[in-house]
């Protein structure tokens, strides 16, 4: 029989391992070796949404989580993922995002008019101060935004980008989902009306009337 002794010496010697495993590169991944985007939006919680722990007081922890505006592919999204699939042990990518999203809510050529009424010169903006040859060709800032149309597709489109990207291993298992803020239930990002019936999964559901600008290279 294991006595409390042994019990107790295991368990702080886990968590020292858990609190310095960065230390351990590859050899120390999460608990789940994944890595999960998510939108920011307060209303999509992870844990819940995916019967994971993100973070634990007590040590462990289940994954590695990157939250943005619609949970949508960027190029900081990329460099976080290629460092967790590369460096940290990481095997699993899982994109969530959700309905009810704010991306939905507004077209962002009339977000980019408002900074622009503010006398920001959108054409000519530092993205990162800290990398000034990171720049956005004249006439790109609404795509960068990254409003959507569709919280279903831009899921799928999500999770296509980072399977076809060349800085994420070829075996990366990659996947996504949408959280309904309505009925507090996961389900697979789908077209079909029935199955979306009863949520806000579009940009025209908010009222927005005109096409988002094209982001997808189409």
């Amino acid at each position: 029989m294991t006595t409390l002794a042994q019990q107790l010496t295991e368990r702080v010697e886990a968590y020292d391992r858990w609190a310095t495993r960065r230390r351990y590169g590859p050899d120390g991944p999460n608990d789940r070796k994944l890595w999960v985007l998510a939108c920011m939006d307060e209303r999509l919680p992870v844990d819940e949404a995916l019967g994971i722990r993100v973070d634990s007081p007590v040590g462990h922890g289940d994954a590695h989580c990157f939250r943005n505006a619609g949970g949508i592919v960027t190029d900081d999204a990329i460099r976080s993922a290629m460092l967790t699939c590369n460096f940290f042990g990481t095997t699993e990518i899982v994109i969530v995002q959700h309905t009810q999203c704010g991306m939905l809510s507004a077209n962002a050529a009339d977000l980019e008019r408002r900074l622009r009424d503010k006398g920001i010169d959108t054409d000519n903006i530092a993205l990162d101060p800290t990398l000034p040859e990171q720049t956005l060709a004249s006439g790109a800032f609404s795509k960068w935004i990254g409003m959507m149309d569709d919280v279903d597709e831009a899921c799928m489109r999500t999770v296509q980008a980072f399977k076809d990207h060349p800085l994420i291993p070829a075996d990366t298992v990659v996947s996504g989902w949408i959280w309904e803020v309505e009925t507090r239930r996961l389900r697979p990002p789908t077209f079909d009306a029935e199955k979306r019936a009863r949520t806000d999964a579009t940009a025209a559901q908010f009222g927005v009337a005109e096409k988002q600008p094209a982001r997808w290279g189409a």
